[in-house]
């Protein structure tokens, strides 16, 4: 336990804690706050810590790029490449296919807002809770006569 608490393995490992302090920040904002378009800069926050912990973890101390050397006549040098400590690329590759979809998400998300301001005048989560619920009571009112008169000759049918 006391491994954990030393300065050297804390400074050594401190970028996974700051990661973790931007990923808790952009989850409480998501949770938090009610406004549509404050959720969406959480998810974006919550994201890019994601993408920067895999990219982190795809770095390799003293590493290099996945390049096999050549020898002049353009060969694989095997005595070279087994000395050569590489860095992983897949997560690399993945965070470039992640980025792209966030930015997809991102903007069919801030579409849906626009979508939504246009429809109910507002863009906070409890306000459209409120107007909903004031619809769906509205519309309960106005065709509660049709649906006692429908179910009664359903009946009557069967």
């Amino acid at each position: 336990m006391g491994k954990f608490f030393e300065l050297q393995f804390l400074t050594g490992h401190i970028h996974y804690l700051l990661f973790i302090v931007l990923m808790m920040t952009g989850l409480f904002i998501v949770v938090d706050k009610t406004n549509l378009v404050k959720k969406i800069i959480g998810l974006n926050i919550f994201q890019v810590s994601v993408f920067m912990f895999y990219v982190s973890i795809g770095k390799v101390t003293d590493g290099t790029a996945p390049i096999f050397p050549m020898d002049s006549n353009y060969h694989v040098d095997q005595a070279a490449m087994q000395t050569i400590l590489y860095s992983n690329p897949l997560p690399h590759v993945l965070i470039l296919t992640a980025i792209v979809v966030g930015i997809a998400t991102t903007s069919l998300g801030l579409a849906l807002i626009v979508r939504i301001r246009e429809s109910f005048n507002t863009i906070d989560e409890e306000d459209i809770l409120q107007i909903e619920q004031k619809m769906t009571r509205d519309d309960n009112q106005k065709y509660k006569y049709l649906l006692i008169v429908t179910d009664k000759y359903l009946f009557e049918w069967f």
